[in-house]
Order: structure tokens, then sequence, then C-alpha cells
């Protein structure tokens, strides 16, 4: 008899089998029980029939406490009726580990409740379908970046200086002097990319905003690639292939859990069709005027902004060449204009907002120089960036992708902390 996971029921079909798993809820009439079990890889339903088991199994299928441990074996059947597809009839049940008064019934909870027992929640069918998704949103990544010859570069956590401020960064000692912890690996990655051609980082960010919007975490995952010889053009393809490719992959390897999320296919295969459309900020807020938007020109847009916009084109859309005011100091000029910078951020629709923000770099020396200062930066904390302007520079642009808010549109969710397994929010740090 050969022990499987229930992922793989489809091959094995008729066949007596042995699996681990945990009782999720359960249900019972006179002469059949019916098992709801998961063991980490999916769920299923464990059908117990008196007339074909031992009295004692019977009794222990209706008495069995929910989350409790086991082994089954039995004959793995096809279920037409059930999502998954396969059940099995349940011929023996041994005991592995008793659970007594599991905290989150099949009921509904609170989210404070389901966050203060996050750790428990993690087994439920929606946290399990969000991390599938998750996985796979991280593997198709790395198959993406490897599949077009880039290399991982690592950026280090503890930084002592940072690409946008330090405003909102987690302060630290580091031994005698101050430390922040990583707000993005964008420049160390420009490093990178000027001794490897392409690269990218995937590793977490800190950001020490006192926010409480469904769209912000306080600690979350960036993945950030960053490309040699490029211009911003360039960068916007490789941007909108990434974002299609991991839609693609969702759908083709995440069927059990979009359906559990009841996240419509037909809508995320829009996602995947190339190119996305791309307007300037200047025609973005002429679009938001003629809406009705009180916006001026180097309004730095909001929630309800990256809606609109986003949703206007039924598709992600490149919102082009932001005002220089409103954006980092590392950022190119344009070559015509004084007041933007060559850059975009890609807006999702159904009312995500921005998923990725990027630019072609600044090269010139006296320039970086320059908007470091006037950003009230110290020079010296940033002399081995500006060396990497002063050896053999080239053009190079990059972008960022938070892999959360990603995640929060492609599966659907109402809020990011439903797409990382243990929320850091403004009043949360347990569990």
């Amino acid at each position: 008899m050969q022990q499987i996971n229930i992922i793989d029921a489809k091959d094995h079909v008729n066949e007596k089998v042995k699996i681990g798993v945990w009782l999720t809820n359960k249900r019972s009439s006179g002469k059949i029980a019916f098992l709801q079990l998961r063991d980490g890889t999916e769920f299923f339903q464990g059908v117990v029939l008196k007339k074909n088991v031992d009295e004692a199994v019977f009794e222990m299928a209706k008495e069995i406490k929910q989350e409790t441990s086991m082994w089954i074996t039995g004959v793995i059947h096809e279920d037409a009726r059930s999502k998954f597809g396969y059940e099995i009839e349940v011929e023996t049940i041994e005991v592995v580990g008793e659970s007594h008064d599991y905290p989150i019934t099949p009921k509904e909870h609170g989210v404070d409740f389901l966050m203060d027992h996050r750790h428990l929640w993690l087994r439920s069918s929606r946290p399990h379908a969000i991390m599938t998704i998750r996985n796979e949103v991280i593997r198709a990544t790395y198959q993406f970046f490897n599949d077009h010859g880039f290399t991982k570069i690592d950026a280090p956590i503890l930084t002592g200086s940072a690409p946008e401020g330090t405003t909102d960064l987690f302060h630290t000692e580091y031994f005698d002097r101050d430390a922040y912890l990583s707000q993005s690996g964008q420049l160390y990655e420009e490093a990178g990319a000027l001794a490897f051609d392409k690269v990218f980082s995937f590793g977490p960010t800190f950001r020490a905003e006192k926010s409480k919007t469904r769209r912000h975490l306080i600690e979350f995952w960036m993945i950030e690639p960053e490309m040699a010889f490029m211009h911003q053009e360039q960068s916007l393809e490789v941007q909108e292939q990434y974002i299609a490719f991991l839609v693609q992959n969702v759908i083709d390897h995440c069927a059990g859990a979009l359906k559990t999320l009841d996240r419509d296919v037909e809508t995320l295969k829009r996602y995947t069709q190339l190119p996305y459309p791309r307007i300037s900020y200047d025609e973005a807020i002429d679009l938001l005027k003629e809406n009705d938007f009180d916006v001026d020109w180097g309004f730095d847009f909001g929630s309800p902004e990256e809606t609109f916009l986003a949703d206007h084109f039924d598709q992600p859309v490149f919102v082009l060449n932001y005002p220089k005011a409103i954006k980092p100091f590392y950022m190119k000029p344009h070559p015509t204009r004084d007041d933007v910078v060559i850059c975009a951020d890609l807006l999702a629709p159904e009312g995500y907002g921005e998923i990725i923000g990027g630019s072609e770099r600044a090269t010139d020396y006296d320039y970086l120089y320059d908007q470091i200062v006037k950003a009230g930066l110290d020079p010296k904390d940033y002399e081995w960036y500006l060396d990497l302007r002063k050896y053999g520079s080239v053009p190079h642009s990059g972008f960022g992708l938070g892999l959360e808010r990603a995640l929060t549109w492609i599966t659907g969710e109402d809020h990011v902390r439903e797409t990382i397994p243990f929320p850091r929010l403004l009043n949360r740090i347990y569990p």
C-alpha cells in the first residue's frame, strides 16, 4: 500500500492508499460519516460507510475532533460533485495527535480574531489557496528571470542609507553608528547590474509608515530587477512580460486555488494580453479632470485616482513621466523637460492601484550629486553609489514589484494582509 498526498489522488483512482491528514470538519448520519480532510497539499472528503468498517472505526469517525491528526487508509474514488474531483472511502483511522476545542470553528469569525490566530488560520481553505498562489508567483518569478538571463544579487537588509530618504524607515543602532532596515534593494542592484548586466533581488523590505489602508504592510517582499544598457521603453516591455507570465502561470498551475477563492479566470486572462496601455502623467491629469477629479498638475495620485485610471483601460496601465518633485532623487531627468523624470508606475485594474514602480536611472555624476543634496541627504552616505557614475556608467533601468500587493490583485482579495503568512501591520506584530 502506497503512502501518498491528497494532491496525487488523481493518479491512484481505485487504489488503496495511506495518507496523513487533519480533520477540518465532519458530519454523520446513522450509517455514513463524511470527514473533511486536509494534508497540506489539498482538501478532500473521506467517506466512512458503517457497513464496510469495524464498529470502532465508525465510532471514531463520528467522535473525532476538529484538527485531530491521523493516518487513514482507504480507496480513492472519483467524485464529480466536489471541486477537487476525488474522495477516499476510508477503511482504517489511526489517531496521531488529538485536538480539543479548536478555536477556529466552521462559522464566521472577526478579522482581529483570525489575525490573533493566524498561526492556525493558515490551515483553512482560503489562506491555503492564497499561499498556494503566492508560492506559484515566487516560483514563476525565479523561472522568468532565470530564463531571461538575470543573476540574483542579494541586497543587504541593514543599510546605512536609503534610496528614498529615511523618513519612513526603521532605525537601529549598528554598533557605533546609525543603520536602517532596508526600504529597497535598488541601489545595490544598480551596482550588481554594472557587474552582471541583468540582476534581480527578492527579499524583505520595511516601511515605518503609519498607514492603515488595505494596500499597506509594514514588512513586505520586493522583487527588484535592474538592467544595464537598457532604456525605459525596453524596461516597460520586460515589466509587462513579467506580469503576464505570472498571471498565466497562476492560471495554468493554480486552478483549484482560484476556484476556492472564486477568482474569475476569464478576467485574469485579459491581463495576459500585451502590450499594456501607456499614458503620460500629463494625459492622466487631463483624463482625471475630465471626469470631475479635483487634481492639479503635480498631484501625487492616491487610491481613487489610481483606481479610476486602471479601470478606465480595463487592463494594467503604465503612467509615464511623473513630476520630478514627487519622485526619488535617482531617476533620470527627461531630455526635453526640466519638470518630469523618466519613470513609470504600473497600475492594476479592479481597484488595486500601483503594483510596479520603475524608472531609468540618472547617470550623470554631477546631476545625481546635486539631487542627493537637494533631497536633504548626506553625499558621504552615497559615495559608493556615486562611484557607479564615475567608473563606466551606462544607461540602466529597473523596477520594483511589491509581492503582496500584486498577489492581492491576482487573487482578488480585499486586503493585502491576506497575502503574507504572518502580516505585520501598524498595530500588529503577533503572532
